[in-house]
């Protein structure tokens, strides 16, 4: 994989990532910063984006979301 379809598949997480989080906030709040892991600031921001917007912060070089692992369901890790 090169560098360029490595960014292709940021920018298609990241844009995944906000809709989705855009959706939960929208559709109950409180859960969403549970399962989000987002603070009270970071949902009034994202709940706030236009499309335009979410397409432009998708397309940086960085992940915006990171992985938490609940030991609960890794009985095997």
């Amino acid at each position: 994989m090169n560098t360029e379809q490595i960014l292709i598949e940021i920018r298609e997480a990241n844009l995944s990532y906000l809709m989705l989080a855009q959706s939960l906030i929208r559709a109950d709040r409180d859960q969403a910063l549970f399962r989000l892991g987002i603070s009270e600031e970071t949902a009034d921001l994202i709940g706030l984006l236009s499309p335009a917007q979410m397409m432009k912060i998708a397309s940086g070089n960085t992940l915006l979301c990171r992985m938490r692992v609940d030991e609960r369901w890794c009985g095997a890790c």
